[in-house]
């Protein structure tokens, strides 16, 4: 395993020092906040694959397909989006994997406001109604309204709701999962360019043992989508699930986080818990570009 402590006056410097050395598969181990800046370790495992590089001349430019030009795409993966059909495009361009919710606890992560509590709510109520009771807990208590949100889709489902203010907490509530139990975590929101904020986060990742899943809304500039999900990668997170997708127009900060890369998941298209929550493939993606809206 590679380790690197990178020392930066912001954590967006951090950040980015740390892909530019370790790669997009950095994960952080711990910040703190220095009298200059910001402190963060991080690590990697090696890569022993060889880099081959074909011969011939480069790739020639590929022409941008109509269905993307309103969405704010970065040229870049636009480019790459186009010559095949955009079905075969999407397919070849991003991965499109299940939830990881199974073995481990499946942690609700992003900014504040992203939708964590409504997509935890939807998840409880699909496991529910297809007969498996969810073990749920929340760990945002920051959050005004947050725990009460949740609370109140609980008692609808018949569900207990465990409450973890803190780490330790949040491991002794988990350790109460019966074997084979799915487990929902709805983490605090995260500005993951503060060092603070992104300490708290680690800790609690940490103490779940889970899988992060980044949940990010629809909407966002192409840019800041793409910035903030390469910092949660940083920080754990390997798989997307798009939020708010029923409301944005344009999904060019959609595809910008997931080339970060993430794998898309699903997609939260509406309020409603019991079934606003769909599993996403390259032709339903395809699809919502072409509309030009994500429902």
């Amino acid at each position: 395993m590679r380790l690197r402590t990178i020392q930066a006056p912001r954590m967006a410097d951090a950040m980015a020092r740390l892909r530019a050395e370790l790669g997009e598969d950095a994960v952080i181990l711990s910040t703190r906040r220095t009298g200059d800046g910001v402190e963060v370790t991080a690590a990697q495992e090696p890569d022993d694959e060889p880099l081959v590089i074909a011969p011939g001349d480069a790739t020639p430019a590929r022409a941008i397909p109509p269905a993307l030009l309103r969405h704010n795409l970065p040229p870049a993966l636009a480019a790459r989006l186009g010559g095949v059909p955009l079905p075969a495009a999407l397919a070849a361009a991003f991965r499109f994997e299940p939830l990881p919710a199974e073995a481990r606890p499946l942690l609700l992560a992003g900014p504040p406001g992203a939708g964590k509590t409504l997509t935890a709510a939807k998840l409880a109520t699909r496991f529910v109604l297809s007969g498996r009771a969810p073990l749920l807990v929340t760990a945002d208590g920051r959050r005004a309204g947050a725990t009460e949100q949740l609370a109140a889709f609980a008692r609808v489902l018949g569900l207990p709701l465990a409450v973890a203010a803190s780490p330790s907490a949040l491991a002794k509530a988990l350790a109460r999962r019966e074997a084979g139990q799915p487990a929902i975590v709805d983490l605090p929101g995260c500005d993951p360019f503060r060092p603070a904020e992104t300490r708290a986060l680690v800790a609690f990742r940490d103490a779940a043992g889970g899988a992060p899943v980044l949940v990010l809304p629809a909407g966002l500039d192409a840019e800041e989508a793409a910035e903030t999900a390469r910092a949660f990668h940083l920080l754990g997170c390997r798989h997307l699930l798009p939020t708010r997708l029923d409301a944005a127009r344009r999904l060019g900060g959609v595809l910008a986080a997931a080339d970060a890369g993430l794998a898309f998941t699903e997609a939260g298209i509406g309020p409603d818990a019991a079934g606003d929550l769909v599993a996403m493939d390259a032709a339903w993606l395809a699809e919502r570009l072409r509309e030009g809206r994500g429902q």
